[in-house]
C-alpha cells in the first residue's frame, strides 16, 4: 500500500509560489516595483482609494527577485515538513493564508498610519505564521518535537527578526504578525497527538 506524502499542502506550496515567479520572470523583472505592483504586489494607495483589498493576498505569491523566493522557500519547507504532519492539511493551510494575511494587513495599517506609501509581497509574513505556530506545538509537546526544542525554536525566530530588523527592505511587521498570528492560531486549532 503507497502511503501519502506527510507535507503535501508543504510541497505544493513551494511548487505554487516557485511557479509563479518564473511565470512573472519570463513577463518582466520581479525586482522591478511596479512590475510587482502591477501583477499583484500590496500597495497601500491601491487598497485605500483603489479597494483593491485581494492584493493582501496576491502578494502572499510574489518574490522580489531568486534570493527573496529562496530564502522564503527553504524556511517554507524546513517549518511545513514539521509542522503539517502534526496539525493536518487543512489546519497547516489555515494558518499559513490566515498568518500570512494578519501580517500584511497589520503593515498595512501601520503604512497608513505613518503615512508610507510601500510595495509589499512575499511569503515571509506566512512563513512566520509557521514558525509562531511550530513553537506552539512544541510547547504543547513539552517543549520537544522531534529533534525541535522550544529553545531552539525561540532562538531562530529571534535570530529571523533579528537580521529583519537590521536589514534594508524587509516588511519586519508583516513577519511580527505573522509569527504572532500563527502561535495565536495554533492555540485555537491544535490538539496533541495521544
Amino acid at each position: 500500500m503507497k502511503q501519502k506524502p506527510e507535507a503535501v499542502c508543504t510541497v505544493g506550496l513551494i511548487i505554487l509560489n516557485t511557479a509563479v515567479f518564473f511565470i512573472l520572470t519570463m513577463l518582466g523583472d520581479t525586482e522591478d516595483a511596479v512590475f510587482m505592483v502591477k501583477h499583484g504586489a500590496m500597495y497601500d494607495p491601491l487598497l485605500t482609494q483603489g479597494q483593491e483589498y485581494y492584493r493582501l493576498f496576491t502578494c502572499l505569491f510574489l518574490h522580489f527577485g531568486i534570493e527573496h523566493l529562496l530564502n522564503n522557500m527553504v524556511m517554507l519547507g524546513a517549518l511545513g515538513w514539521n509542522l503539517e504532519p502534526e496539525t493536518g492539511r487543512w489546519k497547516f493551510l489555515v494558518i499559513y493564508f490566515a498568518s500570512g494575511l494578519f501580517g500584511n494587513i497589520l503593515s498595512f495599517v501601520h503604512d497608513i498610519r505613518t503615512g508610507q506609501e510601500i510595495v509589499s509581497a512575499g511569503a515571509s509574513g506566512a512563513v512566520f505564521g509557521l514558525m509562531g505556530a511550530l513553537l506552539y506545538v512544541v510547547i504543547a509537546n513539552r517543549g520537544r518535537l522531534g529533534r525541535l526544542s522550544a529553545k531552539g525554536l525561540v532562538f531562530m525566530a529571534a535570530l529571523s527578526l533579528y537580521f529583519g530588523l537590521t536589514s534594508s527592505g524587509v516588511d519586519n511587521l508583516a513577519h511580527i504578525g505573522g509569527l504572532a498570528g500563527g502561535f495565536l492560531l495554533a492555540v485555537l486549532l491544535y490538539r496533541k497527538k495521544r
